[in-house]
């Protein structure tokens, strides 16, 4: 019996064959957008470079304050793309090249967002005070696009995560 009470017939549910390269898809570009989040947009321009911070329209302590949540954020969904990687070895083959694929275009996708919608369309923060922003801007944007392209050429190359004949017990 599985935790949902159902037997293990030694094949995975319908949905499960069918969402095998979705859910590896989803789990990661997750993770690379909790890589993204929290180790380099957080890690290092936050808290290595001090250049800015979540949210910079307000008071230091408000500043800290949204820091702190963006980096909860961040976590939860590297766990949660984790998760998702963990079920998906039980009832499938995971194509790690394919994987980490995906989570080069969560990265590319994440900074992506970031540059465009946080600096630019919200302004929630820019990615440094004091200085000419159109050199740090393009590299941020170029460096987002490069990942987004390498991470599409290499979810074309390799294919989607094979079904189990038989579930995972370890």
């Amino acid at each position: 019996m599985t935790e949902r009470n159902e037997p293990l017939t030694g094949h995975p549910p319908a949905g499960e064959r069918r969402s095998a390269g979705r859910r590896e898809l989803l789990s990661g570009m997750l993770f690379g957008c909790g890589v993204a989040a929290c180790m380099i947009d957080l890690f290092v321009f936050h808290l290595g470079l001090h250049w800015h911070h979540f949210y910079d329209r307000s008071t230091p302590g408000v500043a800290l304050t949204a820091d702190g949540f963006f980096h909860a954020f961040g976590w939860f969904i590297t766990v949660w793309a984790l998760f998702l990687l963990a079920d998906l070895r039980r009832w499938a083959t995971v194509r790690w090249p394919r994987w980490c694929a995906a989570v080069i275009t969560g990265t590319g996708l994440f900074q992506l967002f970031d540059g465009v919608v946080d600096h630019k369309l919200l302004r929630i923060h820019q990615i440094r005070y004091g200085v000419d922003l159109l050199p740090y801007d393009v590299t941020w944007i170029t460096a987002s696009l490069v990942l987004l392209g390498l991470g599409a050429l290499g979810l074309r190359r390799y294919p989607h995560a094979q079904p189990r004949s038989q579930p995972r017990r370890d």
